[in-house]
């Protein structure tokens, strides 16, 4: 592989050290020198337009974790943090969310902490529901162990951590779905997640045995194909005798009092059950 291009799959910006550990000459390293590639530090070469948080990582001796690594994983985030995070075992430095405590082997080529420090650094730092989407993600796309993750955190005797870690569902198949238990949970309604019922097929919630509540991702709709099955799921449930409440991810992120009214609404006041 040309020199160049490994730069550029490593983020924009590489160390000497983890160029001559792949293999390169000092000779290669004088050629990146000579094509006016930027050294803001020695040993440290910088491609234009490198990724900002990389560079931070490189510059600070670290890597990158919680929620500043999330995106690189394909973890669950609704929004890019503010600050740089930052996993390194020294204080030196400012400007950046440092997390200390380096359990795993980090990304072989990339300044990333290992995804299951990403996950403990976020449980360790968030709230609820983002603590709660970065680990589900997290044990859902990569495979990371809930057990391993809670074995770290007993013994950092970490609470709160471990709590959220054990409250959290993992057949949540989306973020949104994660927020909505925490809408739920925090204003203390009661839900089964992912049930599989006669004649309709999985809901994403089900509240006291008759209120469906399903979660329209965005792309709901986008064939119609997807709108015939989803009016023959309807009427099914209607059919059947379960009420269905439908929101978008809206309305769980900018207006959940709405959607805690209308469920308490329904709740409150149809007692019917369904037909078995």
């Amino acid at each position: 592989m040309d020199i160049l291009d490994y730069v550029t799959q490593a983020g924009g910006i590489v160390r000497s050290a983890q160029l001559l550990d792949a293999g390169f000459s000092r000779r290669d390293l004088l050629r990146l020198k000579d094509v006016g590639i930027a050294q803001p530090r020695r040993g440290v070469f910088v491609l234009p337009g490198c990724d900002e948080g990389f560079k931070a990582a490189i510059l600070n001796n670290g890597r990158l974790s919680c929620v500043s690594a999330a995106v690189h994983y394909g973890l669950w985030l609704r929004k890019p943090p503010a600050r740089v995070h930052l996993a390194c075992n020294h204080g030196h430095g400012s400007g950046f969310i440092r997390h200390r405590t380096v359990r795993f082997q980090g990304h072989p080529f990339l300044p990333l902490a290992a995804v299951e420090d990403v996950a403990l650094h976020a449980l360790g730092c968030l709230p609820p529901p983002a603590s709660t989407a970065v680990a589900t993600s997290a044990i859902r796309l990569h495979g990371v162990s809930r057990d391993l993750l809670a074995d770290q955190l007993r013994a950092d005797r970490s609470g709160t951590a471990l709590r959220i870690l054990r409250e959290l569902d993992v057949h949540a198949e989306s973020i949104v779905e994660v927020d909505a238990q925490h809408v739920f949970r925090t204003n203390g309604i009661e839900y089964q997640t992912q049930v599989l019922l006669p004649g309709i097929g999985r809901v994403d919630f089900l509240l006291d045995g008759f209120l469906i509540v399903e979660i329209d991702g965005f792309a709901f709709h986008s064939k119609r194909g997807d709108m015939l099955r989803d009016r023959a799921r309807n009427n099914s449930s209607a059919v059947s005798g379960y009420t269905v409440l439908r929101y978008m991810p809206e309305h769980i992120w900018f207006d959940p009092s709405l959607v805690v009214r209308e469920i308490r609404a329904v709740l409150a006041g149809d007692q019917r059950k369904p037909r078995r």
